[in-house]
């Protein structure tokens, strides 16, 4: 064997065992101690996750809007008042 052999031998048994020990967790304060401390960390999760798809929910809905033609938005608003007034008037029967 060579030496650039043997060389490169050691540089990656050393990368092996660098990533190895890496690979660990972050040790126990990354875990919560009691069943209601996991429960509120998931709320909070659960919580920002359904914040971030509202706000990208509405980003859609404006992009998707302001592709939409004047004629377009103008009718759409006048379908809805025309369906809200046929609600009311089914509603008084």
């Amino acid at each position: 064997m060579t030496l650039k052999t043997i060389i490169i031998g050691l540089v990656l048994c050393f990368g092996q065992m660098t990533l190895i020990t890496s690979c660990g967790s972050s040790g126990p304060a990354a875990t919560p101690g009691t069943v209601e401390e996991a429960e509120a960390i998931r709320a909070k999760e659960k919580k920002k996750a359904q914040k971030e798809a509202k706000k990208a929910k509405k980003e859609a809905e404006k992009r998707f809007w302001k592709m939409q033609s004047k004629a377009a938005k103008k009718r759409v608003r006048k379908t809805r008042r025309q369906r809200k007034k046929e609600a009311r008037k089914s509603g008084r029967r």
